[in-house]
Order: C-alpha cells, then sequence, then structure tokens
C-alpha cells in the first residue's frame, strides 16, 4: 500500500493488524473485552461524521421529547 493514498481506516486497520501479530495473547484479551462492552471508536470509524451527527442530534431530540412528556 502506497502510504500517500492510505485512508484513516486503512491505516488504523494495518495498525491493528500489526498489534496482532506483536502481542496475539494480549489482543485477545482486548476483544474479549470490546466483545463485553462494546467499542464506540469502532462504531464511529465505520459509520462517518454525518451518519454520527444525526445519531446525535436524534439522541438529544429523544431526550427533550422524553422530558417534556415525562
Amino acid at each position: 500500500m502506497n502510504n500517500r493514498q492510505e485512508t484513516p481506516e486503512g491505516k488504523r486497520e494495518s495498525l491493528r493488524h500489526k498489534e496482532l501479530k506483536k502481542n496475539p495473547t494480549s489482543v485477545f484479551g482486548d476483544g474479549l473485552n470490546r466483545a463485553e462492552n462494546g467499542n464506540l471508536a469502532d462504531l464511529v470509524g465505520a459509520l462517518g461524521w454525518k451518519v454520527t451527527g444525526i445519531i446525535i442530534v436524534v439522541l438529544i431530540v429523544g431526550y427533550v421529547f422524553y422530558k417534556l412528556i415525562f
């Protein structure tokens, strides 16, 4: 891969693969913890900034409606 053309997602994946090769047992434990708790960084990285903004706005509007009703 050419580093000048590499996207942030590609860079993140290559760093993840390097870490996996360097220390597989630690990465396995981290993977189990992420599976239990979720990983917000992966969610936001996969969605993009527009969808993330829409989700935040929907959550805020939902909270306001909830407070007005209850």
